[in-house]
């Protein structure tokens, strides 16, 4: 009965962290976008993916591609990662999973970890630093203070060279770099995130592990 009752426990404070996440992203409104009161234009021809775009992982023989515009200190981001790296170890091998920034405006340091993870991906560390934002994201998340200093940190942790990681954070190409992935998400209507395009195709959020399984199973089994 006591095992019962913990499982109920469990389940409710998934459904209910599921509840919030997509509260969030329905929270957004059409023209909440861009980033830290950026005007981003939309790419005139936006694609869901590109030759540059970050690529968690890679198949030799890829049989679909999952695409998420994201931003790192969106709560709603932070309750799906564990079910995307839940998905990526079990379909890493058939399928492309893609990482996109799309920072939000209300969120103050949305903008500034994409830069970081940008200046890390100079330097080979994008899913290291794509990582470490998402795992820390309580503690910087939802702050009205600028955290860089806190990203800095993460890179040090990382062993990246400073020097470079630095002069890469502020370089305006890197700043740039994380436009040219919101000015497409901007064109394919993303208006909140995460925002998930399978195969190009923009879909719901799905509500749960289980049923994100199920969406990737049938794209698979056509």
């Amino acid at each position: 009965m006591k095992k019962l009752y913990k499982h109920l426990i469990v389940v409710a404070v998934l459904v209910a962290g599921f509840a919030a996440a997509l509260g969030s992203y329905l929270l957004f409104r059409p023209d909440d976008r861009g980033s830290a009161g950026v005007d981003v234009q939309p790419a005139a021809q936006a694609q869901p993916v590109r030759a540059s775009s970050h690529r968690l992982s890679e198949p030799k023989r890829s049989e679909l591609t999952v695409v998420e515009f994201l931003d790192f200190e969106c709560e709603a981001c932070g309750a799906y990662y564990p079910v995307v790296e839940r998905l990526r170890e079990e379909y890493g091998d058939r399928v492309t999973f893609v990482a996109r920034y799309f920072p939000m405006p209300g969120h103050r340091n949305a903008e500034p970890a994409a830069r970081a993870a940008e200046a890390a991906a100079q330097q080979g560390k994008f899913e290291a630093m794509y990582t470490k934002l998402f795992t820390t994201q309580k503690e910087w998340g939802e702050s009205q203070e600028w955290k860089e200093s806190v990203f800095r940190g993460y890179a040090k942790d990382l062993g990246l060279n400073m020097k470079k990681f630095d002069a890469d954070f502020t370089d305006p190409e890197t700043a740039g770099r994380v436009q040219y992935d919101q000015r497409d998400g901007v064109g394919l209507g993303v208006q909140g995130t995460p925002t998930f395009f399978l195969d190009g195709t923009k879909i719901q959020p799905p509500a749960s592990y289980k049923e994100f399984k199920a969406l990737i199973d049938d794209r698979l089994s056509d």
